[in-house]
Formats: structure tokens, sequence, C-alpha cells
């Protein structure tokens, strides 16, 4: 066990804060309401209104490395994440810090919010590992309903490939051998919470709840009564929704005035030069997504009306963000593969459910691809997968005790996953441990948003700290308003290019030839982040194929080509004529 560094003010436990933690699976920065979407997300909202929203938030590129950060406090290549497990590279296999899983060289927040009495709940998707030793149970949470896996239906226990076509879900640290009756994702997790909360509320004692939704990762399951609430909306297309989340942004303070959007990707077609039907069809993806999210906000919803109720509401810290940027991929098309596989026939078989009508359904696979995700991170750069701001910069909220800046301000401060940590164990009086099991931990790499949530900071870094990221083989590191950036072609160029995100958040303008001295600057932070933190490069990626099946890149210039943009030529009335005999 952990020795908790207890300050004196947390002697009495009677007041200290509930917390909850509410994670979107996928969740775009723009998506919510108080973020600049036409989604209606009135509970988040709210929690907007009621807090503080932030606008510099970043996570890391992808779920189980944002994840494993958020419970640690640990850099991914050193927490066992250094890798997803389902993209290790040879080169990574049997080195610590690249495991797959949260690894046990770690602590984890609930394992050091229990041994100071706070309960430990924990509903949704995992995704940090699936040996006995490695599930919430095993990692500090006394009780939990999880899927382990990263994603699945939200139906049943169907997964996606042949060498595992079910997805493992525990409960209260017990594998299950079925899901509850009328099992939906959204609606269980939260039902489960709310249980756990009520069968431990006589005592007296807070609690930590993780809420780990799956919603809205494809595949886009969704209630009946929820598909059709944006019927028709999208059909306009993704530039139009794009500028009109945009503008939104801006009048709101989430954006400066002046902020351009991120070029539309160079394979992504102009949506005005679609037939109408193919913008119809794209556009009911997106109105499933826009269902998902609000089917989400309506469960969250459901948690607060109870908190409310029983009388902890005004006494619970709520922190809501998305994991990663949104999912441009093609995950389902990567996973089935090609006609003979295995992974082929299973999604013939288990994903049938192929017709329009039928789209959310069990069966049915929806994502919305490269389009909608660019529109989801608005105004941004690309999207999950890649260290673009598109793939690792996230919408935040925070209210409740403890913050005492303006009731729905926005604040621009530089902020990390890695801080909730520190913050959580800051505001609860739980310290950090030197050892744990005999073991010395490694040091935690966020900052504590106490000072800043209470006023006294207008953000937790100096223009001097950095941040850093290394997923697949793109990387990046950021320090102030200065961005370096290496990615895989065709995405990135193969080279360090250069951003100021102050004048430039939409990444249009490689400044590495111009500014060579922030270049080295930012690259010499860069060499020593790799050798803290033990990053190896992957020698294979899951893009490595890219540059080859993808068009090859163009700059996107607003109505070029002309040919495809002009108008039929309508000539004066009064120079018409019938042809002569």
């Amino acid at each position: 066990m952990a020795t908790p560094i207890i300050a004196p003010a947390a002697a009495d436990t009677t007041r200290r804060p509930n917390i909850v933690i509410i994670l979107g699976d996928d969740l775009g920065f723009s998506d919510m309401g108080s973020f600049g979407g036409e989604i209606r997300t009135p509970s988040l909202d709210a929690l907007a209104n009621e807090g503080v929203r932030f606008t510099n938030f970043y996570t890391h590129a992808t779920c189980s490395p944002t994840r494993s950060m958020l419970l640690s406090g640990v850099d991914t290549h050193q927490n066992g994440l250094g890798n997803m497990d389902e993209w290790t590279a040879p080169n990574q296999r049997g080195v610590p810090g690249y495991e797959g899983y949260l690894n046990d060289r770690v602590a984890t927040l609930p394992q050091l919010l229990r041994d100071v009495g706070y309960h430990t709940y924990m509903v949704g998707k995992w995704h940090l590992g699936k040996q006995p030793d490695q599930i919430p149970a095993a990692r500090g949470f006394e009780r939990d309903f999880t899927l382990l896996d990263g994603a699945g239906s939200y139906w049943d226990m169907t997964n996606f490939t042949g060498a595992a076509p079910k997805s493992v879900f525990t409960e209260d640290g017990r594998y299950l051998t079925k899901l509850p009756k009328d099992y939906y994702a959204t609606k269980t997790y939260t039902d489960k919470l709310i249980g756990f909360i009520d069968a431990h509320r006589a005592d007296g004692k807070p609690f930590f709840a993780y809420v780990s939704h799956q919603a809205p990762h494809d595949p886009f399951h969704l209630p009946r009564e929820w598909r059709k609430r944006h019927v028709g909306e999208y059909d306009q297309g993704w530039d139009a929704v794009r500028q009109a989340r945009l503008e939104r942004q801006i009048a709101l303070g989430i954006m400066p005035a002046g902020t351009q959007l991120a070029e539309r990707m160079w394979f992504i077609p102009d949506p005005i030069t679609l037939a109408p039907a193919a913008r119809a069809l794209s556009g009911k993806k997106m109105e499933l997504y826009a269902g998902m999210v609000e089917n989400l906000d309506f469960h969250v919803g459901r948690l607060i009306d109870h908190l409310k109720k029983i009388g902890e509401y005004d006494n619970t810290i709520f922190i809501v963000f998305g994991d990663n940027g949104a999912e441009g991929t093609d995950l389902f098309k990567m996973i089935a593969g090609n006609p003979g596989t295995r992974d082929f026939l299973l999604a013939a078989i288990k994903w049938s459910q192929t017709h329009p009508n039928a789209w959310g359904d069990p069966g049915s696979y929806v994502g919305y691809g490269p389009m909608w995700a660019q529109v989801s991170m608005t105004p941004f750069s690309q999207y999950k997968g890649w260290v673009a701001e598109g793939g690792i910069r996230n919408a935040l909220i925070v209210s409740g005790p403890g913050v005492a800046r303006p009731a729905g301000s926005i604040n621009h401060g530089l902020m990390h996953v890695a801080d909730i940590m520190p913050t959580l164990l800051d505001i609860t009086g739980a310290g950090y441990p030197k050892r744990l099991n005999g073991r010395e931990l490694p040091p935690l790499i966020g900052k504590s948003w106490r000072p800043m949530l209470a006023g006294r900071t207008e953000s937790p870094r100096t223009e001097r700290d950095p941040l850093a990221w290394e997923i697949f083989g793109n990387h990046a590191l950021r320090q102030g308003d200065w961005k370096l950036r290496w990615q895989h072609k065709p995405f990135g160029t193969g080279d360090w290019e250069l951003f100021d995100l102050a004048k430039d958040p939409a990444e249009r303008h490689d400044l590495a030839a111009k500014r060579p001295d922030k270049r080295k600057a930012l690259l010499a932070l860069w060499d020593d982040y790799v050798r803290r933190h033990n990053v190896i490069l992957p020698d294979r990626s899951m893009f490595e194929t890219l540059d080859d099946t993808l068009p090859m890149r163009v700059p996107d210039d607003a109505g070029y080509p002309p040919l495809i943009y002009k108008r039929q030529f309508v000539p004066p009335e009064d120079r018409l004529a019938e042809p002569k005999p």
C-alpha cells in the first residue's frame, strides 16, 4: 500500500468534495454547445455556465495513452502506454514503459484517494489491461462496471476481430458472462454509478467517480427515439457547419476574432460538388453522431439530477473533457481488412446491418469519417491519431467547490491531462508517495490547477514549461505559444514543422525555415524529453501506407479548380433566337 501524505486540512473528511470525471470518448473540441456546437448539450453547458471553460487543454492523440496519464499522472512512455497495445511496434516489445497496459510501477489516482477515505467508483471503458492484476478492481477502484476493451457494441458483447470476437466486461472485479437485461452502454453505465453512490451514502464518506463513457466513439449505436433530432440539418455539408461553429466560437470567446479554419483535408471533397443523395447519406452519419452526444448529455443530466436530489451536487467537483481528437479514420475498414480474411468474414456476419434505415441498430457499424471529424475539431487541423491540434487539444469544463473564477468564464491557460492527478491530490489532501510496494515511483509530470481554479493565477504553466507528445511515431512539443511538430507523410512532411499557435491555431503556416533559432531551441527540449522518458520511436506505424493509398497532398484553395465551379452560362434574353430555316 502507498503511504499517503495527508495535509493537516484533510484530517476532517466531512466536507471534502466529491469528484466526478466525465470523459467523452472521441468527443470533439467544438461539439458541446458551450464550445460552439449546434448539438444540444444543456446538461454539460449548465456545468460550463456554473464553472469555467478551458480552451488550451491537451490530452494525448489516442484513448489509452490519455487514460493512462489521467489515472497515473506519469508520462505514457513510463506508465506502460508508450504505444497503444493494439499497435506496439516490433522494436518496442518487451521494453519497460511499452507493456500496453497500465504497469505496476505507477500509483493510481483511485488508490491514493481510497487511502485517504474516498469511495472510488468507475463505470465505462477501461482500455488499460485485462488480466486480473490489471483491471479496475486491482488498481484502486472499490466498485466498477467496466468494458475492458477499447470499443465495441453499445447493445451487447460483440467485438470487432476474429481473434477476439467478444468484448470483456467486469463488475466489482469479476468477469461478466453476460450483460444486464436491456443493456445500452450509456444508460447502463449511468444506472450503475447511481447505484454505487446510493449504496454507500449512509457512511458520509466522499466519493471519486470516473465516468468513462464509450460515447460518442463509433460504432454509432443509438436508441431509435434519439436518431431523428437533426434530420436534414447536416445536408448542407461539412464546410458550412464548420464555418458556423467557428463563428459561434468567436462570439462566445472560445477563439479570438480573426481565427481561420484549418484547411479542409485535401482528400475530402467540397460538399457542394456532391450529388444530393451522397450529401444526405453523409449527413445522416453526422445526425447519428449528434444524437449520441445528446444522449450522452441526457444521461449526464440524470446523474446531476440525482446528485441534486440527494444533496451532494453542491459538494461535487465536475471535470468534463474528451479523451483525444475526434475519430476521422475508418476503423471498421481497418479492422475488417480484405475479403477472404477471418476479420472480413466476422464483419460480414456480426456487423451486417448496412442499410441506412438500420444505422444505430445492433449489428450496424457507422462512423462519420474525416470530413465530420474536422467539424468536431473546429477550428483545428486534423483529428485523432495525429499530433496536430485536432488530435490533441480538447474542450475542458471544471465546476464545483474550489472553483472561484467567475461562473461561465473562459480561461486560456496551458493545461494537460496529466495535471488532473496532482490537482485532485492537492484539493483532497492526498499526497503522492515516493515509494509504492517497495519501489520508487516516477515523478508526476503535471501541475496542480488549484491556484488557477482559485483565481490566483491564469495558467499552471509559465512560458518556459514544455509539453510533449509521441504516438505511432508522430511527435510534437509545445512551449508557450510555439509548437514543433513531426508527422508521417502525407499528414505531415516527414520533417519538423514549426507553428506560432497564438497567431495560427489552425497550423496553416510552417515557420521552420523562417525561424531556425526557435526550431533549434525546441528541438533541444524534445531531445531532452526523449532522454528523460525513454521514448522509442516505433519502427512500424499504423500510418505507414498512407502516403501510398491517399492522393498526393495539394493545397486547399476555395473554388479551385474553377472548372467544376463554373455555373451554367445563361445568355441575355434579348439575345435569344430560334435557329434560322
